[in-house]
């Protein structure tokens, strides 16, 4: 049902759809090169251009592929989360091509606006559409000009259009100021790491007197005890114990999810205590394309009864080694390319016990330790809050756009009013 003082119209008798340039053309009839855009630069909500490629075109026909502010670009296809994504086009670089994959939409500005066009494709409205008709293969789907051209477009008075539009746009201000603040302490986090986890930078100990001395060099098989997981298999008893299985793909970079359960139900037995994890203990995937990125720490508040599957490492901290500050080492740059140095690639990359337990660090006093893991665990707090307000307002800015570009609220005189359903 359309929103009273609402049109449904499809896109083609509101813009323009126009094809870009394809890429390979030969003996080209007095060509110039000039930037062009890809899948890559389209972004859900942006347009990057850190990495612009060039692309030569007939100069008599430049003008006829060249971007125009307002454009609203968006994707062929590829991923899902790819289909329909884009942005509007502010005429940053000039001129500016873009290829096949990616629609340029050259809204009739006197009947629809471009920032609000662009708001309704990437909402979910707009992505429910384009995944009905989009052809489907596995994980990767495309829509073409038609299916673009009949997009049913939702279009409120132009002056609502604008103002819903303006509502959106202070969400995305405030989106991309939280995100540039979290981009920085993630940055400024990894300074950090490499000044303290390499001992350039020392801390104070508890009189306020900077550490000094020498650090051992060691690796971990000395200060750890490490033990890669069993291939659990289902089975049922009456009576037991229900554990999770903690697989890779419950890993990720620092933190474990369930999204895949799976559960194992066994009478108690020795057996298998030693695979039962604990507070404290580091786990991290030992195979996949995010190998070595893949890690967390078990803590008192993500511990339940899970049990170590096969391809799966568990470090566990002897005296010597305090276990946030080998998290540190576990998250550090400098283990990713550690890793990326041993493993093997095959068609599922790997690495191996052995290779984990070789990783050589610099390990200083206890006290050092426990300081140097106090400081990046704020720092790591800090990006947590971040995130979390980010993700936040994300999921606020999605639900007022399905509420507003659908009409379920409605802006009267600058205002939201509440639609009744």
């Amino acid at each position: 049902m359309v929103p009273e003082g609402w049109k449904r119209q499809p896109l083609e008798q509101l813009a323009e759809v126009r094809s870009g340039v394809a890429k390979g053309k030969t003996e080209l009839k007095d060509p110039v090169t000039v930037p062009y855009l890809r899948v890559a630069n389209v972004q859900d909500g942006h347009i990057k251009l850190d990495e612009v490629k060039e692309i030569e075109i007939e100069r008599d026909k430049l003008e006829r592929f060249s971007l125009q502010k307002g454009d609203v670009l968006m994707n062929e296809g590829g991923d899902f989360d790819k289909l329909g994504r884009g942005d509007v086009w502010l005429g940053q670089i000039e001129p500016c091509l873009h290829q096949n994959h990616v629609f340029a939409v050259r809204p009739d500005q006197q009947i629809i606006d471009s920032f609000f066009l662009a708001a309704l494709a990437a909402s979910n409205y707009g992505k429910t559409y384009f995944l009905s008709c989009a052809k489907r293969s596995t994980n990767l789907a495309s829509i073409n000009s038609t299916q673009i051209k009949e997009f049913p477009v939702l279009v409120p008075p132009l002056s609502e259009q604008k103002k819903i539009a303006q509502i959106l746009s202070t969400w995305d201000k405030a989106i991309f100021t939280t995100d540039q603040l979290l981009a920085n302490s993630q940055q400024q986090k990894k300074a950090l790491m490499q000044q303290l986890l390499t001992g350039k930078k020392r801390l104070l100990d508890k009189n306020g007197v900077r550490f000094s001395g020498e650090w051992e060099k060691t690796t971990l098989e000395s200060h750890t005890n490490l033990l890669s997981g069993f291939a659990f298999k289902s089975s049922e008893f009456e009576k037991g114990t229900t554990y999770k299985l903690l697989r890779g793909i419950n890993i990720s970079q620092g933190y474990l999810r369930w999204s895949k359960e799976q559960t194992f139900t066994w009478s108690d037995s020795s057996d298998y205590l030693r695979y039962e994890l604990e507070v404290s203990d580091i786990v991290i995937s030992m195979d996949g394309s995010l190998v070595g990125r893949n890690y967390a720490m078990i803590s008192e508040d993500n511990i339940e009864p899970m049990l170590l599957v096969q391809r799966v490492a568990r470090l566990r901290c002897r005296e010597s080694l305090v276990p946030h500050f080998l998290f540190q080492h576990i998250a550090s740059d400098r283990f990713k390319l550690y890793v990326d140095a041993v493993k093997t690639i095959t068609a599922i990359p790997h690495i191996s016990a052995k290779d984990i337990r070789c990783f050589p660090i610099h390990l200083p006093p206890h006290e050092e330790q426990q300081k140097i893991s106090t400081v990046l665990s704020y720092a790591d707090q800090e990006i947590t809050a971040l995130q979390q307000k980010l993700d936040a307002l994300k999921q606020e800015k999605r639900a007022l756009m399905q509420q507003l570009l659908t009409g379920k609220r409605r802006v009267r005189a600058g205002r939201l009013t509440q639609c009744p359903p």
